[in-house]
């Protein structure tokens, strides 16, 4: 789905990955679930694009709704999946620590595990291979991807800064629809490691410039990322 000029969404409101369209070439942030796979196809195919067109998949961290179709995009088209170095064990193994799931409606939960289902979030394939990253980089990559460390929902969450999609894109460093409760708005996300680390993590986006916020679960928001840092800490 087309969201402004360079910048596609693929998936839906409860698991969502990005396309950024350039005339260099394309770069892609997150993976979603495996069976985004041919959303990704049929975005391309709307383009004009292919696969051969993508010359890199940023992850926003190694979680497995996000590294869905990484491993075979790497693996059968070359294309190399760059993770922040806290994160590439995660992004390999799939090894995280369990935390609580805290509040949790049936429905929204229901919905949420469904539609992992229904995208093969069972068969889940981890990266044989990563590109290590740091907070700072700024990637040779469509776009010149910036590289913003915002740990707390794992140790090495990112946000991406692409200037020309006018976007920062931020995983699960918080959420515009919470996947257990179903409550929308710009709030923490839940499965975070560190609460606290993730909060004062907001911080590391207020200073940038963009109108486009854009999370890994929850509603694309129109918005400065300073506003969504104010609001999360208000709510």
């Amino acid at each position: 789905m087309k969201l402004a000029p360079h910048l596609h969404r693929l998936g839906n409101d409860v698991v969502a990955c990005y396309l950024i369209d350039t005339p260099d070439g394309i770069t892609l942030v997150d993976a979603g679930l495996p069976g985004h796979w041919k959303d990704l196809q049929r975005e391309l195919d709307s383009l004009g694009k292919s696969l051969d067109d993508i010359r890199g998949l940023v992850l926003t961290h190694g979680d497995s709704d996000h590294i869905g179709f990484a491993e075979r995009l790497r693996s059968e088209h070359g294309v190399p999946v760059y993770v922040h170095t806290a994160d590439a064990a995660r992004a390999r193994t799939g090894d995280k620590p369990k935390t609580a799931f805290g509040p949790m409606r049936l429905g929204p939960t229901l919905r949420f595990f469904g539609y992992s289902l229904s995208k093969n979030g069972l068969r889940t394939r981890y990266l044989a291979e990563v590109t290590e990253i740091h907070d700072g980089d700024v990637l040779d990559l469509p776009g010149k991807p910036a590289i913003v460390g915002m740990p707390g929902h794992s140790p090495g969450s990112v946000a991406v800064y692409i200037p020309i999609a006018d976007a920062v894109f931020v995983g699960d460093a918080l959420t515009t629809r919470h996947v257990l409760t179903g409550r929308t708005g710009p709030q923490p996300a839940p499965f975070t490691d560190n609460p606290t680390e993730a909060l004062a993590s907001l911080d590391k986006i207020t200073g940038l410039e963009a109108s486009w916020v854009l999370p890994g679960h929850g509603a694309p928001w129109q918005t400065s990322p300073a506003q969504v840092a104010e609001t999360i800490r208000e709510s």
